[in-house]
């Protein structure tokens, strides 16, 4: 058993906590934000792997769709599983993570297409509201006799304990990683409006992704922007786009605004050096691979 300090409270610093919980460790976890502080309390959180490297993205991305599956029989973790489509602006559009679903679950063509869509494939996949599962993970945390602190570090910790950086944007100085960078996201929240099926339009970027009491629009994805203040022209263009995949959104309420940094780099850094175990850089990717990436880490811890 190590005693280990993940550094970082977002979903993967506390799925580390719990899997390196899980395995025995005894685990703290700091950073300068509490989960519903961080990027990830913002995500619309529908599981849709991207980033790189793509094989592991696969694994990692299949093995957090099984986890998820599991968490849908606890209603206090707020994830569940809903009908979706990925839609694509040419007819061969196709998908080069397929082998992340597991059997049964899709994709198969949609024949049902909004307007200005030549191809869709639909999809059932878990779909996680952030707060109710940040929360969740919290607790998860501390039930298996973790911690989770507000510490705002300079650098990452010395001493006995072996530590997992799972800092997001905060490897950029912590890990002295200058390929971190943000990638900012602005997303609506607008009231439910009967709406049980989420549509991605990956290339815009557009999404659609309903929870139990609203549904999350968005999006942008800004590379090297800081600013977190919602832009109101983004916002219009938002609930524009969305209203043209689903038109029941228009004139929808919106109940608030929201911006993310998430944690860009050309592929995701998980590896060992020393005895400091790097798990960052997963873009807006995070809750998706989260499982499988913990998973990782344990080997690594133990290894």
């Amino acid at each position: 058993m190590r005693r280990v300090i993940v550094v970082g409270a977002g979903v993967i610093g506390l799925s580390c906590a719990v899997r390196l919980l899980e395995a025995g460790h005894r685990v703290d976890v700091v950073g300068r934000d509490l989960p519903l502080e961080t990027t990830s309390s913002v995500a619309a959180a529908v599981w849709s792997p991207y980033s790189r490297p793509q094989e592991h993205v696969v694994r990692w991305a299949r093995a957090a769709y099984d986890a998820f599956a599991e968490l849908c029989d606890d209603e206090s973790a707020g994830v569940v599983m809903r009908t979706g489509t990925e839609l694509f602006r040419e007819s061969s559009g196709d998908l080069w993570w397929r082998d992340a679903l597991p059997p049964g679950a899709g994709p198969d063509r949609e024949t049902s297409l909004p307007a200005g869509y030549a191809s869709g494939l639909t999809m059932r996949t878990p779909v996680i509201e952030m707060p109710v599962y940040l929360r969740w993970l919290s607790a998860r945390v501390e039930q298996l006799g973790g911690t989770v602190t507000r510490m705002n570090l300079s650098a990452l910790p010395t001493g006995d304990a072996l530590v997992v950086n799972a800092s997001g944007i905060g490897a950029r100085l912590l890990g002295g990683d200058r390929t971190v960078s943000p990638v900012r996201g602005q997303v609506v929240l607008v009231e439910q409006v009967g709406i049980d099926r989420w549509w991605i339009d990956a290339e815009t970027p557009s999404y659609v992704v309903p929870r139990a009491h609203d549904v999350v629009l968005g999006g942008t994805a800004v590379e090297g922007e800081w600013s977190r203040t919602p832009d109101p022209a983004v916002a219009a263009s938002i609930l524009e786009r969305a209203a043209r995949i689903e038109p029941r959104l228009a004139g929808a309420r919106v109940l608030r605004h929201k911006v993310g940094l998430r944690p860009g780099r050309p592929s995701v850094r998980l590896e060992r050096v020393g005895e400091v175990v790097h798990c960052y850089g997963h873009g807006g990717c995070g809750v998706t691979v989260s499982w499988g990436c913990a998973d990782d880490v344990v080997g690594l811890v133990d290894g």
